[in-house]
């Protein structure tokens, strides 16, 4: 079968999962959640009826996923104080309650649940993995309240109460892939953390090389946490693979990289391309033991916009010249933003009206100007390919034209012939 029949078959199955996940994952469960709980929508917007608004902040600050969490969490922090010097929010200070995930799916979903019934914020920013994000889900929809999602995942999905902000599939991964095979490589190993986001993209992946004929010669995963690579990377060795795509999440980044290098495996001979080693992990895991190594993401420290220049130089004056900015962390800044000019907008922190507020909404973000889509509240986002310098900086080597449409259900891509 040709390559253009098989991206026809493809883009049929893809199409096929999309529709059933939409069916069964989300386009009914709102209704019938609350109708199943008792749950209704509050007559009254949600976030406190005095001097000030509440807004959840809900990430990992403890355990395994706290080398990537407490950043994202510092940065919605800073986005409040910008806002609230501004003014606030409808003439009222914005008031966080912070709860900790703990790198425990179930916790989440728990804390969710108190932040919405016990402390009624207005919404809630929080999550990193996709594993946090699905345990949530069901949570919000129940009692339609919404959260903002800051990090990159595996697409196929799309709730009524859920923005995302980081990238979906095809504004992260395949830029990703396409960049490796442009330079050259033929041959993949996929290596990755045991749960959802890790185990769905590289379907993804599995799929897109099938139609560009790039050979998958591995696929390995790992528990969260984990920290003993010396077998994976023997089987590296073997396989010699052109490129390594990695959905590693988390403190096991730092193990994997640091024991690479022990093995004398280098970046030159074979390059790990990471979509979740931002600059806070390339900090932890050592510049020295990740540089020459190639990252796909839409923000980087060194990403040159005056927006940028300022989100910089505010974060640093925060938090201290040593601290570095990062891609999800940068999301997690700009959706306290969109949140406070949807609220804005409709004139109220009603769920519903928020919404339909924010539908087209855009901002000048440190990444570039970011759209709310109208129809699946993902942002339009500019993919970007960078490699990591000696200093733990990234320095940027491929950027795509401009913003990309959000397709959390890659049904608009043409897997033979690319983005």
């Amino acid at each position: 079968m040709g390559r253009l029949g098989i991206a026809r078959l493809l883009a049929i199955a893809f199409a096929v999962l999309a529709a059933a996940l939409a069916v069964a994952g989300c386009g009914s469960s709102s209704d019938e959640s609350s109708a199943d709980t008792g749950t209704s929508a509050s007559s009254s917007a949600p976030g406190g009826d005095g001097e000030t608004i509440r807004v959840g902040i809900l990430h990992s600050l403890s355990g395994t996923m706290a080398i990537s969490e407490v950043t994202v969490r510092d940065s919605e922090l800073l986005a409040i104080e910008e806002i609230n010097r501004a003014g606030g929010v409808l003439g009222k200070q914005i008031e966080p309650v912070i709860e900790d995930g703990a790198s425990d799916w179930p916790t989440f979903a728990e804390k969710a649940q108190k932040l919405i019934s016990e402390d009624e914020v207005a919404a809630t920013f929080g999550g990193w993995t996709s594993a946090s994000r699905k345990a949530m889900l069901p949570v919000f929809e129940r009692n339609r309240a919404l959260l903002f999602y800051p990090v990159q995942y595996e697409g196929l999905e799309q709730s009524p109460y859920i923005f995302y902000s980081g990238a979906t599939t095809n504004q992260q991964i395949i830029p990703g892939l396409e960049y490796l095979k442009e330079t050259g490589a033929r041959s993949l190993f996929l290596v990755g953390s045991d749960y959802v986001f890790p185990r769905t993209a590289n379907k993804e992946i599995k799929a897109w090389a099938e139609a560009n004929d790039v050979e998958i010669l591995g696929e390995e995963y790992t528990p969260l946490g984990h920290t003993e690579y010396g077998t994976l990377i023997s089987k590296l060795q073997d396989a010699r693979p052109d490129a390594v795509f990695n959905t590693l999440n988390g403190d096991s980044n730092v193990a994997f990289f640091k024991q690479l290098k022990g093995a004398g495996v280098t970046a030159r001979e074979m390059p790990v391309m990471s979509v979740s080693v931002a600059e806070e992990e390339v900090a932890g895991i050592g510049p020295e033991n990740v540089a020459g190594h190639p990252v796909a993401w839409n923000y980087y420290q060194t990403t040159d916009t005056p927006a940028n220049r300022r989100f910089v130089r505010a974060f640093k004056a925060r938090y201290g010249a040593d601290r570095v900015t990062s891609d999800p962390m940068e999301a997690g800044y700009v959706q306290v933003h969109i949140w406070a000019k949807a609220v804005e907008k409709a004139g109220t922190t009603d769920p519903e009206a928020v919404k339909e507020a924010a539908r087209g909404l855009t901002f000048d973000a440190p990444e570039g100007t970011v759209r709310v889509d109208d129809v699946n509240q993902h942002l339009y986002k500019t993919a970007r390919i960078g490699i990591v310098e000696p200093d733990g900086q990234i320095r940027e080597v491929w950027a795509s034209d401009g913003p990309i449409a959000p397709d959390p259900y890659l049904r608009s891509y043409d897997w033979a012939e690319g983005l």
